[in-house]
């Protein structure tokens, strides 16, 4: 008689470390774009963009359904996608903005060879009539045979790279290591981006996003004291990225991601890393005071947090 082998315990993937570690793996970034229903041009910004065939010469990028322009991809006989160089951080900026209606307005553009709508001046370009579209959780996957391509300039391309521009996230790891940003400046940094992100995450969190920020905090108090030290900068930066996201403000977000660089990057080569137990009951009032709506208390007990830190450091 043999026992049943028990089988292993495999904990749930939270979203949050999902899109951080994701992070890890610097991708172009592309701008997409297609026709709407009445002719208009349309697009967007994605760095989901990815070869798929050489025999017919097939490409893809994945959509979230929840995207405005869903229906016009849908229904459009195809699409372009674009390669950006590094100096086009601004238009992929205004292609990725929800709050830019007009995304062409003052944008250098023609329509190419399939009639699609093509930017100027970018990388590569690729012109690509519809070939399939599969639905995968909560994206479609979009694959387009490629009709026509011009572009290959000398330029380099814009990378994105653990929630910043590459080189934005290559600038900033060079002055941590240098010594050349300051606590007292980063620690005021924090207050204000976090202090502000933990009023917003009062009125808009959902129970969903709190309870992402309270099993960050779990992650942090369940390391054994011989955890490596990845582990915890993983952890450390979950609890923050967690609050970033709650906060539901795209611009403090993206400066939340370039904070996320700066902390992992100290993190890692100046600061002496070890647990911290004093710090426990601090990050519980935090979650407890985002529970109760509370945005002075949560504020307030997010500077205790960064205050005690440093008194132990």
């Amino acid at each position: 008689m043999t026992s049943a082998t028990a089988e292993p315990l495999v904990r749930a993937i939270e979203p949050a470390q999902f899109r951080q570690l994701l992070g890890c793996f610097p991708t172009g970034v592309a701008v997409i774009t297609t026709r709407a229903a009445d002719g208009s041009p349309v697009g967007l910004t994605c760095n989901s963009f990815s070869s798929v065939s050489l025999e017919p010469p097939l490409v893809l990028f994945s959509l979230r359904k929840q995207s405005s322009l869903r229906a016009a991809f849908a229904a459009g006989r195809g699409f372009a996608i674009h390669i950006l160089s590094q100096d086009q951080d601004a238009l992929s900026g205004r292609f990725a903005s929800s709050k830019i209606a007009d995304k062409f307005e003052g944008v250098r553009w023609h329509s190419g060879a399939l009639g699609l709508p093509v930017l100027d001046d970018c990388l590569a370009s690729f012109e690509c009539s519809s070939y399939a579209c599969h639905e995968a959780g909560d994206h479609d996957v979009l694959i387009g045979e490629v009709r026509h391509m011009g572009g290959g300039g000398s330029d380099h391309a814009l990378v994105f790279y653990r929630g910043a521009y590459m080189v934005l996230a290559e600038s900033l790891r060079k002055l941590v290591v240098q010594g050349q940003l300051d606590q007292a400046g980063i620690d005021e940094a924090y207050r204000t981006l976090y202090g502000t992100l933990l009023r917003l995450a009062c009125e808009r969190a959902s129970e969903a996003e709190v309870d992402a920020i309270e099993a960050a905090v779990d992650a942090i108090e369940q390391h054994p004291d011989t955890a490596p030290l990845a582990e915890r900068i993983a952890s450390a930066s979950r609890f923050f990225a967690a609050i970033a996201m709650a906060g539901h403000n795209a611009a403090l977000l993206l400066m939340a991601q370039t904070m996320g660089t700066v902390l992992r990057e100290r993190m890692t080569h100046v600061l002496s890393v070890r647990p911290r137990p004093d710090l426990y009951p601090i990050r519980r009032r935090i979650v407890q005071q985002l529970r109760a709506r509370d945005a002075d208390r949560a504020a307030a007990a997010l500077d205790e947090l960064i205050t005690t830190l440093r008194s132990g450091a």
